[in-house]
């Protein structure tokens, strides 16, 4: 065992030291700083910016309600009414004395229409502002003409009642599948990257070993189980790190700029305050289990290739596999009840993601659980002996051939090792 967990070490240090890594996970905590903070950066270098645009009101009256309804919708969107024609006030917009010029009238109806002349029509926010201005003088105006008291206005506006009940025995309500979709939705993410990142990296890991032919010396001293699983493991570890690095920087920046002044906390902002603790060890599991299987079917396929330039070429397979999982999962997300999302669930390949994506949100029975479990568990270690065999072999080719035919060549050369 001693062997097993120096590979392992060293592994996970030798990647947890390089440059890649380092600078990798710096830009990707930066970038989701930058997300979870992009309202405040956008607010910062906007803070100064004031829209002015100039009125024409041709009706002597829309003015001062529509500049009342701006206001309250959006403070740095200015309307001057402007002492001119409207020739002269689009020679202005086009100095860049204003950022537009908008002329109100009435139509046939006698309710408020509007026209809106800009250098460029790109500033949609304070477009909208406008029109969403004009739009509740309308309704008030229209509401007026057609007699209608404050009572009825009201009730025309009121939300319609509509309540959803489940008659399915312990089933999960509204709030709890909005829960289950928040965690769902976020490890649904994790594998998918997980997979794409890492198990792209074990097979890189052992190409590039194979190429400085290393590869033959530690093939003769360690079994190829425990130099696998060593690689496998290690950057397991790797990948954990760097996830527990972006969590904590996610999760303290949006805390940060969420959790303040009595507004919802993080976890309840992204629907995870009410999770049942059998979800998230599900969670664990499938999370776990998911990342074993890519990434053993990873090492075998880079234990088949000689160069590094083929290692994308030889992994394009599972990769396809990983996205469909993930694309099948995100329609899962709106119809978990369907029938080809239970059928896919129990494929091992797609059972990380989509048997996951049912627990999480129906109540599913503990023999379909268990069974979608027992068969991930079965191809994983089925996938483990049947690597191990190819990989003693497949570490050992250096033909200039990356197709899936090595495998052949691959049991052959572990026959006779």
């Amino acid at each position: 065992m001693n062997k097993f967990w120096i590979i392992l070490l060293h592994t996970y240090l030798n990647k947890l030291k390089s440059k890649s890594f380092i600078i990798t996970t710096i830009v990707t905590a930066l970038f989701i700083f930058g997300i979870s903070n992009l309202e405040n950066i956008i607010n910062y270098f906007d803070k100064d910016e004031k829209t002015v645009v100039s009125v024409i009101d041709e009706t002597g009256e829309l003015l001062p309600f529509i500049k009342e309804q701006v206001k309250s919708t959006d403070e740095k969107v200015t309307l001057e009414l402007y002492d001119g024609t409207l020739e002269e006030a689009e020679k202005d917009v086009t100095e860049g004395k204003y950022e537009g010029v908008l002329t109100l009238s009435y139509n046939d109806e006698g309710l408020p229409k509007g026209t809106y002349k800009a250098n460029s029509i790109t500033n949609s926010d304070a477009t909208f502002t406008m029109q969403t201005a004009m739009q509740q003088v309308k309704v008030a105006m229209a509401t007026n003409q057609l007699g209608l008291t404050e009572t009825q206005i009201s009730q025309l506006y009121e939300e319609v009642e509509f309540e959803t009940v489940a008659l399915e025995e312990n089933a999960k309500t509204e709030e709890e599948l909005n829960s289950a979709r928040g965690i769902v939705y976020i490890l649904l993410f994790m594998i998918y990257m997980a997979v794409i990142l890492y198990a792209n990296m074990i097979a890189m890991e052992v190409a590039t070993e194979k190429s400085s032919r290393v590869m033959e010396i530690l093939i003769s001293s360690v079994s190829p189980v425990k130099q696998m699983f060593g690689k496998i493991l290690g950057i397991a570890l790797l990948s954990i790190t760097q996830f527990g690095v972006l969590l904590l920087v996610g999760y303290f920046s949006i805390k940060q700029n969420v959790g303040s002044s009595g507004e919802p906390g993080f976890l309840q902002f992204v629907g995870l305050d009410n999770i049942p603790a059998s979800t998230i060890i599900y969670a664990v599991i499938f999370f776990l289990l998911g990342y074993l299987l890519f990434a053993t079917l990873a090492a075998v396929l880079g234990s088949l290739v000689s160069r590094i330039e083929d290692v994308q070429q030889m992994i394009t397979p599972m990769t396809l596999l990983v996205v469909a999982a993930f694309m099948i999962a995100m329609f899962g997300l709106g119809n978990p009840e369907n029938s080809f999302i239970t059928i896919t669930s129990f494929i091992p390949f797609f059972s990380p993601m989509i048997m996951f994506l049912r627990v999480g949100m129906l109540n599913v029975p503990g023999w379909e659980v268990a069974l979608g479990i027992g068969l991930l568990v079965g191809t994983i270690i089925l996938l483990a002996l049947f690597g191990a065999r190819v990989y003693r072999g497949g570490v050992l080719l250096y033909d200039k051939s990356s197709s899936f035919k090595d495998v052949k060549k691959a049991l052959q050369l572990t026959k006779k090792s």
